[in-house]
C-alpha cells in the first residue's frame, strides 16, 4: 500500500501524484477502511493494484478530478472475506479517468459474507482500453484454491453508473454478476458508451440484478 487512511473522520486529499510499477503486488495507491467524510481530489495514480479501494466501515467518501493507470482500477472492496460482516456506503466517484486498467470502476464481495455496499455513485468517467470497465462481482475469489459455493453474500444495493465512455479492452464492458440468494437491488445504467477495440461492438453479461437502464445504453443489459 501506498498512503491508507484507517480509522479517521473528516479527510482531504489533494493534489497527490503516486507512482509504482504496474507488476507491484500489493500496492493500492490510496487505501481508505474505516473512515468517514474524506475528500480525495485532483490526483494521479498509477499502481499494480487498485488505484483507489475503499473497505469495511467507509461512508461518505468523495474522489474527484482522479487519474488512474497503470493498477486495477477505483474497487469498493474487497468486502466479506472469511465470512465477515462489511458495510461501506454513501461513496462518489465523479469525474476520473482510467487508462489501460485491468478494471475500471469495480465492486467486489466474497461469498459468505454480510452487510452492504449501497448509495453508490460513479459518475463522469472515461475509459481508455480498460479490461472491465464496469464490474460487480459478488463471487469474488482471490485464492490459489476455488472459492466454496455459498448462499450468504454481502448486499449491494443503490448503485449509480452515469455518463460513463470509452474504450474496453476485452469484448464484455459491463459484468453484473450478482447472488442468486442475494441479488443486487436499484442498479442504474444511465448515459453509458462503452465500445470495444477498434470501435467494435461490446458485450454486457448481467445476473441476478435489478437493473434499470436510462437514456442511451451501450451496451445494454436488456
Amino acid at each position: 500500500m501506498n498512503v491508507s487512511f484507517e480509522k479517521c473522520v473528516g479527510v482531504e486529499v489533494s493534489g497527490l501524484t503516486i507512482t509504482a510499477p504496474a507488476d507491484s503486488p500489493n500496492t493500492d495507491g490510496i487505501h481508505v477502511t474505516g473512515t468517514q467524510n474524506i475528500q480525495i481530489s485532483s490526483s494521479v495514480i498509477g499502481t499494480g493494484d487498485d488505484c483507489i479501494s475503499i473497505v469495511s466501515g467507509s461512508q461518505k467518501v468523495q474522489a474527484t478530478g482522479i487519474t488512474c493507470g497503470p493498477g486495477h482500477g477505483i474497487s469498493i472492496g474487497s468486502l466479506g472475506d472469511g465470512n465477515s460482516e462489511a458495510h461501506v456506503s454513501d461513496v462518489t466517484v465523479n469525474v476520473a479517468t482510467l487508462t489501460g486498467t485491468t478494471n475500471g470502476v469495480r465492486i467486489k464481495t466474497w461469498q459468505g459474507g454480510s452487510g452492504s455496499a449501497s448509495n453508490i455513485k460513479f459518475q463522469n468517467i472515461e475509459m481508455h482500453d480498460v479490461k472491465n470497465p464496469i464490474i460487480i462481482d459478488q463471487k469474488y475469489c482471490d485464492q490459489d484454491k476455488p472459492c466454496k459455493s455459498q448462499s450468504q453474500a454481502v448486499q449491494v444495493q443503490n448503485v449509480l453508473y452515469q455518463n460513463i465512455k470509452g474504450t474496453s479492452s476485452s469484448s464484455e464492458a459491463i459484468q453484473i454478476v450478482c447472488s442468486e440468494k442475494f441479488p443486487c437491488k436499484g442498479i442504474v445504467l444511465q448515459g453509458i458508451d462503452l465500445r470495444g477495440g477498434g470501435g467494435k461492438a461490446a458485450k454486457a453479461e448481467c445476473n441476478n440484478a435489478k437493473i434499470t437502464e436510462k437514456g442511451n445504453v451501450s451496451p445494454s443489459c436488456t
